[in-house]
């Protein structure tokens, strides 16, 4: 099983449980405000922030919340400018690993990034170091119950999707990034609901691990996640489907 689905479903059930405390909110609110404060406070004229926006409410997250964090974003309201950061480097037994985030303080979040690496047995690279193994990609997830398979490749590729899988919970449709909106659009004309739908980085290649290094792993990047200022990590592992029944994953 990839690093990216299998981590990807752990992200939906972990966001979840960060609703619930919070924590989830506020990493959302600082994209909403750094998409409109780049792209103005109208969702209907900046995409990046009608993506924003529309995360936020599948975690639940209240009109009030929402609409305070464009405010800010968009300079109508006083609030704290994030810029975004992304941190490189390699996990135990050499995964690449490549961290998005948002910060109003790069230094102490460098310095924080470097010291999660280190407690893990990683280490912090210089920028671009692993970035070549990573793709941006549209991912969006369609419940099986949703629709037929065959039906929903047919919509999907029609609309410039590269490929339609099955996964645990469905179907997984992959896209480039300039054929996200125009697949969606293509769902939504069709009456097809889909469970998420986000950008992500996905690696050309793979590390394959065992439990020992799964595990370490698999601790590092809920470390990484842990941090208020990280929205995202990706990593090239795969951890066979016994070994994650090792792990309880």
């Amino acid at each position: 099983m990839s690093g990216h689905s299998h981590w990807a479903r752990i992200k939906r059930k972990k966001a979840v449980v960060d609703a619930r405390r919070g924590k989830e909110f506020s990493k959302q609110a600082k994209v909403i405000m750094t998409a409109a404060r780049n792209g103005g406070g109208d969702p209907d004229m900046n995409l990046a922030l009608r993506y924003a926006i529309e995360k936020a409410k599948s975690l639940n997250m209240t009109n009030d919340a929402i609409d305070r964090a464009v405010r800010k974003g968009a300079g109508t309201d006083q609030g704290v400018e994030f810029q975004e950061v992304v941190y490189e480097g390699y996990g135990p037994n050499g995964v690449a690993v490549y961290v998005e985030g948002l910060t109003d303080n790069r230094n102490r979040t460098a310095g924080e990034m470097r010291k999660i690496f280190e407690m893990h047995n990683a280490s912090l690279g210089s920028p671009n170091c692993v970035a070549w193994i990573f793709e941006k990609k549209g991912v969006i997830i369609v419940a099986a119950s949703a629709a037929n398979e065959e039906v929903l490749f047919e919509v999907a590729a029609e609309a410039g999707a590269e490929d339609v899988a099955p996964v645990e919970d469905g179907f997984e449709i992959t896209c480039k990034p300039q054929d996200f909106e125009p697949v969606r659009a293509a769902l939504r004309a069709s009456e097809i609901e889909t469970v998420s739908a986000e950008f992500t980085m996905i690696p050309s290649n793979s590390v394959k691990l065992d439990a020992e290094s799964g595990a370490k792993v698999l601790r590092l990047i809920e470390a990484l996640e842990e941090h208020d200022d990280i929205q995202a990590v990706y990593a090239n592992f795969d951890i066979p489907d016994e070994v994650l029944a090792e792990l309880g994953g």
